[in-house]
């Protein structure tokens, strides 16, 4: 369906009731009309047509803006927002811990805060490229807690590790980086 307002094509596109007449508009032509009742407003708004290329940054921008303040809400009640990390799946939107995968992540933990190890020796042991490896080990999701947006709160789901196993991990890695 096209846009009336702006001539953007898309089947999200809403149908407006509007003077004995159906009006499609888009999305953000809809959010920035006039109220409908006004129909000498509303009809002006209509008339005055506008590129739908003009738009783009304000679809993209909406789209962003409504998954992110979706994404917080599900955050702020305890929920990852993200994949299920290795050691985790999902099952009916929550967290559940994989037993055999738990194993691991703990081994992992414990080989590398343990161990003389580096992080390539690690990575190699366990299947992972480097970056992989240090994504496992700087994983808040592991201590049953949720990160997004810099932010970090109290997860739904259960630990695999305790806090005191991951901050020795958390400085062993920064001596690691600074060299």
């Amino acid at each position: 369906m096209k846009c009336e307002k702006c001539g953007f094509e898309s089947e999200n596109n809403k149908v407006v009731d509007f003077d004995e007449k159906k009006v499609v508009l888009c999305s953000i032509c809809k959010k920035f009309s006039p109220f409908i009742e006004d129909k000498n407003e509303f009809r002006k708004y209509l008339n005055e047509k506008i590129n739908s290329k003009e738009l783009d940054s304000f679809r993209k921008f909406s789209k962003i803006t409504k998954n992110a303040k979706g994404m917080e809400k599900r955050v702020k009640e305890g929920f990852v927002v993200s994949k299920a990390p290795l050691g985790y799946y999902f099952k009916d939107k929550n967290l559940i811990l994989n037993p055999e995968e738990k194993l691991k992540v703990q081994k992992i933990f414990m080989d590398f805060s343990n161990k003389n190890i580096s992080l390539n020796k690690l990575a190699e042991k366990y299947n992972f490229s480097v970056n992989g490896i240090k994504k496992v080990l700087k994983n808040f999701t592991y201590l049953g807690k949720v990160k997004f947006a810099g932010q970090v709160t109290e997860g739904n789901h259960e630990a695999i590790i305790s806090p005191e196993l991951f901050n020795k991990v958390q400085s062993k890695l920064e001596i690691i980086e600074r060299v």
